[in-house]
């Protein structure tokens, strides 16, 4: 019997969507991706498959994760399955370097970045930059290994010193751009079409995933201070780009997507994170009665009983795991 099969490698980040599958009473398998096997010469079960696959994998274990799911993706491609966010989401998904690429190709404005091997070449594209510039990897999630400098020297020593490469040895030298109001936007998409922005307070730093596994608890102490809000959810967001960013999403075969935005002193917006593994943050979720991973659900479940109207009501299996 058809179903709707969930590619992922983190139990705690789909456990919202596993939830929301179970109120919807579909049928569903989980399909951990850190480990399994499947012959090539078989032909894949029926059904709608989503890929969650993401890019910070290797910080949890799942070195080789990406590259698997990349795998198991072609073949069902090959036989001609439905898949949410399939082998091209994966590459945007994998790849920083391909997605600024693609979005200066549809004319939305990207950060000034050079995508650099070695230290040297590091050094030599910091070197080109006006103004002060931050390093990221190219494969990366969460913000993980973002540094600002605002001197070569300062560059320099950390490459001597607590520079990380990153997983795919490509390291990018990017341009800093300075926020008024210390925030970020991320604009939320299902089925490629606009659900809402949340915007996300950076004052303390670049590590920005909103899933609530990702949620730090606070010590408890007496304060009169109310702490400002990580995440709010926006009644409005630049209907322009979001028309850009949805003609983005339809050339680039992405249905479900979380976009970062950041808009300079001077009012200029500028896109830097595709994020094809999206998730949401229930705090600011539960404010304004939107849903993301519920309107997931539901979109699998309506093309699983367009596709395959005998499907029946399931239970939850999980194939492979660790």
């Amino acid at each position: 019997m058809a179903k709707i099969y969930v590619l992922h490698e983190n139990d705690e980040w789909t456990e919202p969507l596993k939830t929301a599958l179970e109120a919807l009473n579909v049928p569903f398998e989980l399909w951990h991706m850190a480990d399994g096997a499947f012959n090539v010469l078989d032909t894949p079960p029926e059904g709608v498959y989503y890929n969650r696959m993401s890019a910070s994998s290797h910080t949890r274990g799942h070195r080789y994760a990406p590259e698997y799911t990349s795998a198991l993706l072609h073949w069902l491609e090959s036989h001609n399955r439905i898949v949410y966010n399939g082998t091209q989401a994966l590459q945007f998904e994998l790849n920083k370097a391909m997605q600024y690429a693609h979005l200066e190709k549809n004319n939305i404005q990207v950060p000034k970045t050079y995508v650099a091997m070695s230290k040297e070449d590091i050094i030599t594209s910091a070197k080109k930059m006006d103004g002060p510039f931050i390093t990221k990897h190219n494969r990366a999630g969460k913000g993980l290994g973002v540094r600002l400098f605002y001197s070569i020297q300062g560059l320099v020593e950390y490459l001597d010193n607590e520079f990380e490469p990153s997983i795919d040895g490509i390291t990018l030298i990017q341009q800093y751009i300075e926020s008024k109001t210390k925030t970020i936007t991320r604009s939320e998409f299902i089925d490629g079409k606009f659900l809402y922005a949340v915007e996300v307070d950076t004052s303390e730093g670049f590590e920005l995933c909103p899933a609530d596994a990702c949620s730090i608890a606070i010590d408890s102490c007496p304060t009169t201070e109310t702490p400002k809000e990580k995440f709010r959810i926006l009644s409005e967001f630049n209907p322009s780009l979001i028309q850009q960013y949805e003609a983005f999403l339809r050339d680039a075969r992405i249905q479900f997507a979380g976009i970062e935005s950041i808009q300079d002193e001077d009012g200029n917006t500028y896109t830097y994170d595709i994020n094809t593994n999206t998730n949401y943050n229930s705090d600011a979720e539960q404010k304004v009665n939107q849903f993301g991973m519920k309107e997931i659900a539901r979109s699998l479940k309506n093309r699983l009983e367009q596709e395959f109207p005998q499907a029946i009501t399931g239970t939850l299996t999980e194939k492979s795991g660790d």
